[in-house]
């Protein structure tokens, strides 16, 4: 099965959060959701399109744990790991985006086909992909 496979059964929409905006809106904008990470958007560039990061429910606890309350203010920028992006495309298969989820020890992963994200996987996407290869069960999955 290939990570394509696993988009087509989620929506369409993928929820994004600028580098400058806070804690707080990031955090505002998962429980909205009810997701658990966003992809991060560079604020200056001007294709807008390609991740530069992914921030977690984990970055908002480390936010609240170092700077207590004020944590909620800062950049998501501040906490946000840039450096090295692990990404896929739709044509990697399952197999393969665990072991690097595994490798790199996260639970997301941003789908980029041509330059362009497209969908975001999770560890819970993968899991219950192959669960659904094992048992022969669909899964409908949201954002």
């Amino acid at each position: 099965m290939q990570v394509g496979d696993i988009l087509r059964k989620k929506t369409a929409r993928v929820a994004t959060v600028r580098m400058n905006e806070t804690v707080a809106i990031a955090a505002q904008l998962m429980r909205s959701s009810n997701i658990s990470a966003l992809v991060v958007k560079d604020v200056v560039r001007t294709e807008g399109n390609t991740p530069v990061g992914m921030f977690t429910e984990r970055d908002v606890v480390r936010a609240i744990a170092q700077h207590g309350a004020a944590g909620a203010n800062m950049r998501v920028s501040q906490f946000v790991s840039v450096q090295q992006l692990v990404s896929c495309n739709s044509t990697d298969t399952i197999e393969h985006i665990r072991h690097l989820m595994n490798k790199h020890h996260i639970r997301h992963v941003p789908v980029i086909d041509n330059y362009s994200l497209i969908g975001v996987v999770s560890m819970r996407d993968i899991s219950a992909a192959l669960d659904e290869e094992a048992t022969g069960t669909a899964t409908v999955f949201a954002a």
